[in-house]
């Protein structure tokens, strides 16, 4: 194969490269006062955006999401089996809000609507402070006339276009504002935090969604354990009255014969049976008390829920642009698109010139 090379037409040697690069960088050496143009244009921009940007105030509220006493509830369950008692359906509703299921409610259209809808001062809600803030009256003002909403009414007397710009409102803080993360997918903390250009707004909104997701989260898990408290409490009243009548009702069988004649049974037949409808009341009643307290304990144990760890503070977190950090971003960005530029004009003239 005497014809044979060792390097095809489209390959390169590492010459080649070198003279390339080299080629390049030459070029842009070249450039040197489009490159340094661009570099104090981005510079200035830079500056420009970290003074005038509005800083960002974060308010953030951690907390410890509790699960209850479940193996407490277990060892209860156990000794109350023996007794005849069945505490599968007292039972809270323990994994209805753990992990990722209370972090959806924070995000649910529900619960962000309430917290908008809560009082910021004795003048002004939530989404007042949020639509003045933002301008929303003014930016959505060919839609919606929001000036002459009034949102302290009661919610279901809310016309179509009012209930339409507080589901926007929750929209925006959803997508915008909002984050429930947990920091460690092995622990059962979770933060809440809520980000804004406006301090006051951020502190207020963020502790009134912890406060209605604390007070909903606290309703429905303990609503099962109340009904079952409620309608026990109810049966041992009731048994109680009937156990009442009873005891009265064999004391006067009781008083009508006082001196009975032990050789008539059939004047005792009476007292007898009122004496067997008191011993069975009383077995009742006691059953019935029995799991009252039962039920009790276990309510109990479900109430706890949330333990807060942090709560917000003013002064909030900042998150802004700093002035030397502005600049050094705005001078790496226009820097680059200017030889990102040059490049690719190069290539073209390259282009033009070979066709």
């Amino acid at each position: 194969m005497a014809g044979s090379k060792h390097f095809t037409d489209n390959q390169f040697t590492i010459k080649e490269v070198i003279q390339n690069f080299s080629s390049w960088i030459n070029y842009f050496l070249s450039q040197w006062k489009i490159l340094l143009l661009a570099s104090l244009l981005g510079i200035g921009l830079g500056a420009l955006v970290s003074i005038f940007k509005k800083p960002v105030f974060i308010a953030t509220t951690s907390f410890v999401l509790e699960d209850g006493d479940s193996g407490g509830m277990g060892s209860m369950s156990g000794l109350a089996s023996l007794v005849g008692v069945n505490l599968g359906s007292m039972g809270g509703t323990s994994g209805l809000f753990q992990g990722d299921n209370i972090m959806e409610l924070y995000r649910s259209e529900r619960m962000l609507d309430e917290a908008l809808l809560s009082p910021f001062d004795e003048n002004q809600l939530l989404i007042d402070r949020f639509i003045a803030f933002e301008k929303l009256d003014k930016k959505w003002a060919s839609k919606v006339d929001i000036t002459a909403m009034d949102f302290s009414i009661p919610r279901e007397n809310f016309p179509v276009a009012q209930d339409s710009v507080v589901k926007e409102v929750a929209k925006l803080i959803r997508e915008n504002q909002l984050s429930v993360v947990k920091p460690d997918r092995k622990l059962t903390i979770i933060q809440v935090s809520v980000s804004s250009k406006d301090e006051q707004y951020a502190k207020a909104f963020n502790e009134h969604l912890v406060e209605n997701v604390n007070e909903f989260y606290r309703e429905t898990k303990t609503k099962k354990t109340s009904e079952n408290l409620a309608i026990l409490q109810s049966q041992a009243d009731s048994v109680r009255k009937i156990l009442d009548e009873s005891i009265g009702a064999f004391a006067s069988a009781t008083d009508r014969v006082p001196n009975a004649n032990p050789l008539l049974s059939s004047a005792t037949v009476e007292t007898q049976k009122k004496q067997i409808d008191v011993r069975a009341t009383g077995a009742v009643y006691e059953e019935v008390v029995k799991n009252l307290e039962i039920a009790k304990v276990n309510h109990r144990n479900n109430s706890p829920l949330i333990q807060i760890i942090d709560s917000p503070r003013f002064p909030l977190e900042r998150s802004e642009i700093r002035l030397v950090k502005g600049m050094v971003y705005g001078c790496l960005i226009l820097g680059i698109i200017a030889v990102m530029w040059l490049y690719f004009r190069r290539l073209y003239q390259k282009h033009v010139q070979e066709s």
